[in-house]
């Protein structure tokens, strides 16, 4: 199990890092500060989410999905997930098949920018 984020600072990314989208949460990957110990963070704004009670749920569903796609995931990456309000109608199989896509795509387009820069 990865370390979490917890600073304000480290979940700063750029438009240069690979992410992902889908319809539940968006993936920002950016270089692990420490690559022997990557590290992940969560994201659920009070603004899309006026409940703290939705906050905590749309939290809890993405750390089952990661949990579940731990494998897809690049140890020389930090991950940061931001919840769209949408998460809090997903299924745990829709969301965990969400999760894996948007894991290939940034496995994928690092694959790509490795290729590009040899």
């Amino acid at each position: 199990m990865r370390n979490t984020i917890k600073r304000h600072q480290d979940f700063i990314t750029t438009d240069t890092d690979p992410s992902a989208r889908s319809a539940y949460f968006v993936i920002r990957a950016k270089n692990a500060r420490f690559p022997d110990d990557p590290r992940v963070g969560y994201v659920a704004a009070k603004r899309t989410f006026k409940l703290a009670v939705d906050r905590n749920r749309a939290k809890r569903l993405m750390r089952d999905w990661v949990r579940f796609n731990n494998d897809l995931m690049l140890p020389e990456y930090d991950y940061i997930f931001i919840a769209h309000a949408s998460i809090l109608t997903a299924t745990r199989d829709m969301g965990r098949t969400a999760m894996a896509k948007a894991l290939r795509h940034i496995a994928h387009e690092n694959n790509k920018n490795d290729r590009q820069d040899s």
